[in-house]
């Protein structure tokens, strides 16, 4: 549920769980279909597609690079270290790839699907095994800890194929994004019908491929994620990471109490809504929700179309974030609207009854999530100049 008052944050009418439903089964868009929202939702995609393409190289370069160093001090520098970079780092004129981290931690955590399934399998631990026999016979420092606390290692190694498997989605979706942003500006994407359908393609086209993950010890290769476990990029990633980021998140330090009395935070994971569907679009400039650190890196890269729109709208450059937050939970409710109508059970024209009582069960459970979650954005509130809806 929304964490500051709803009176002081929302911005539109918020459909119920069965006008949500109906147009999921309809094989409607969630979000109104005008051409402000298109030109919000694909820019920002643009934009996000630019720093996903950021955060992939560097999850990857963590995972391969980085893995079991137990001082990573350079781990957000991909390798090239040099005074200009490190300057700018220093200086925060950076990518912040703590929100990267951010959503890696969340997956590990909340450990849904495929891959959480597989990172505690016989076949994963006999991995690890080898690994760390071979890893503890060059670093001291692991080689002690390791008969201490023998669970230590193979934490890490779980959480750098989580990172991994993180970067390789990331890939595909800034890839995806980008590609969209293209398809606008020839003519080939007019309206948000088009982009929920163009992102489905889009992921559909990716379902299948193939989620692996090898390392280097000691001149030695070895494999974390092998091509036997058979780990695919829409089932044991894609969905896991929707799960995780787009709903569930993490309660974020200064909007909730986490003191166990006030019971402000849910001993159950599972009914956990912090994600970013749910966010209040406050500039925390924290890596949680909201996602104030996402919001600036894609600042940096917003196209020139969509920084105009937000300048002439009221406060100007003021609450750009709180702006680029609102436009990216549009972004994100085409993006999920894309993954449930990609998964229904059964195509939607299906006359079969007991097909059609399934993909109902499916969209009323969607439903049901969603319509707790920042639906006000939906409409078209915010089509008048001068109005930000914050």
């Amino acid at each position: 549920m929304p964490i500051i008052s709803a009176n002081l944050t929302r911005s539109g009418g918020m459909p119920t769980a069965e006008e949500l439903r109906d147009r999921l089964l309809a094989g409607q868009t969630l979000l109104a279909d005008t051409p402000n929202h298109l030109m919000q939702v694909v820019d920002v995609l643009e934009s996000y597609g630019e720093v996903l393409d950021a955060y992939s190289i560097n999850l990857i370069y963590q995972a391969e690079k980085q893995f079991l160093n137990p001082l990573p001090v350079w781990k957000y520098f991909d390798g090239d270290l040099n005074p200009a970079r490190l300057w700018r780092h220093l200086i925060h004129d950076r990518i912040n790839f703590e929100y990267a981290e951010y959503c890696q931690k969340a997956m590990f955590w909340h450990g849904t699907g495929g891959l959480d399934t597989y990172l505690d399998s016989e076949a994963f631990l006999q991995n690890c095994a080898a690994i760390i026999q071979r890893k503890t016979r060059r670093d001291p420092l692991l080689a002690l800890l390791h008969p201490l606390f023998p669970g230590f290692i193979l934490e890490l190694i779980r959480s750098a194929a989580t990172t991994h498997a993180l970067g390789q989605f990331w890939r595909v979706m800034s890839d995806l994004f980008l590609d969209l942003a293209r398809a606008e500006k020839d003519g080939r994407v007019t309206s948000i019908a088009a982009v929920v359908d163009f992102i489905q393609a889009g992921l559909v086209a990716a379902a299948a491929k193939p989620i692996i993950y090898g390392v280097e010890v000691g001149g030695e290769s070895f494999w974390v994620l092998p091509p036997e476990a058979a780990l695919t990029f829409l089932v044991d990633v894609a969905v896991p990471y929707v799960e995780a980021v787009f709903l569930r998140g993490m309660p974020f330090l200064g909007t909730v109490s986490f003191n166990a009395q006030a019971q402000q935070i849910s001993p159950d994971q599972a009914t956990f809504a912090y994600g970013a569907l749910y966010a209040d679009p406050l500039p925390t400039m924290g890596s949680g929700i909201p996602p104030s650190l996402l919001m600036q890196d894609m600042y940096r890269h917003l196209p020139e179309r969509l920084h105009r729109w937000y300048d002439s709208t009221t406060r100007g450059e003021g609450d750009v974030r709180v702006k680029i937050c609102m436009s990216f939970q549009k972004s994100m409710f085409c993006v999920t609207n894309a993954a449930i109508a990609g998964t229904f059970p059964h195509p939607l024209d299906s006359s079969e009854p007991s097909e059609q009582k399934a993909n109902q069960a499916y969209a009323s459970a969607w439903a049901e999530r969603l319509a707790r979650s920042r639906t006000d954005c939906l409409d078209a509130s915010d089509e008048a100049p001068g109005r930000t809806g914050a």
